[in-house]
């Protein structure tokens, strides 16, 4: 029974990161009917962002968090600025091929940087610490990321259904060209977009390599794919569905 427990904690918990990885495939999805396949290697960078902070120029673990998160987010901004802005208008194969092609320099970057040896992400204290919950001893990190994931979830539920900013988010996913028409300001819409997305992606990345501790350029590949598949399990374009298709991948996957 303990070890049945200690199999749906960790399920719960893997669920949660692959959640907040799948809002972020979801929501670009959801605006501009684009998978954006860099999006896993920015979950990846976010990692190295971590270890250059902490181990490399030594900044406390509580200002590194704050500039990895900013990082990550600028990193979401500027490819989104680079690679998809110039495409909007072309064919949507080319915007495709535009995003494996960033998902591609990005692994390589890293690879160049690293030469490819995977690096230890550095220990955040209280993420690391012992605690039993039902009998079942396991991690903070195993605890926080549930609860965290799912007040995340509700904030942005609240910011999609009760700001102005969520109301343009909703109207251009339902019709891009009308709401350009009616005064949505298009841009802005997009690049809050890859602003929640980048956002997510790098506490999930803070919460993920907590436990996997092992940072290599290939290391958002498979959390990305399976983030990808939980998106389109619980119906692409859905908040609460790709949180859904989250949650059951990471049961079954431990189950």
């Amino acid at each position: 029974m303990t070890a049945f427990l200690q199999n749906c904690l960790n399920g719960i918990s893997i669920g949660s990161i692959y959640a907040l990885i799948a809002i972020g495939y979801t929501m670009v999805y959801g605006i501009l009917r684009l998978i954006n396949f860099a999006h896993g290697d920015i979950f990846m960078m976010a990692g190295y962002f971590m270890i250059i902070c902490m181990t490399d120029l030594l900044i406390p673990w509580y200002i590194s968090l704050l500039l990895v998160v900013l990082f990550t987010v600028l990193l979401g901004v500027f490819i989104e600025r680079i690679a998809y802005k110039p495409l909007r208008d072309a064919p949507r194969m080319s915007i495709m091929i535009s995003a494996i092609g960033v998902s591609y320099f990005l692994q390589n970057i890293a690879l160049y940087v690293t030469g490819g040896l995977t690096k230890t992400y550095p220990s955040i204290p209280f993420l690391q610490k012992t605690v039993t919950v039902l009998g079942a001893h396991t991690k903070m990190v195993t605890v926080i990321t549930p609860i965290l994931t799912i007040a995340l979830v509700f904030a942005l539920v609240m910011l999609i259904n009760h700001t102005k900013i969520g109301m343009a988010m909703r109207a251009v996913s339902r019709d891009f060209e009308t709401s350009e028409l009616m005064g949505i300001d298009i841009n802005r819409v997009i690049i809050v977009t890859f602003i929640i997305g980048s956002f997510l992606a790098a506490v999930g990345s803070v919460l993920f390599f907590s436990n996997y501790t092992g940072v290599n350029p290939m290391s958002g590949s498979m959390p990305g794919l399976k983030a990808f598949v939980a998106a389109v399990f619980g119906g692409i374009g859905s908040v609460p569905g790709a949180v859904v298709g989250a949650f059951v991948i990471g049961l079954c996957e431990n189950l």
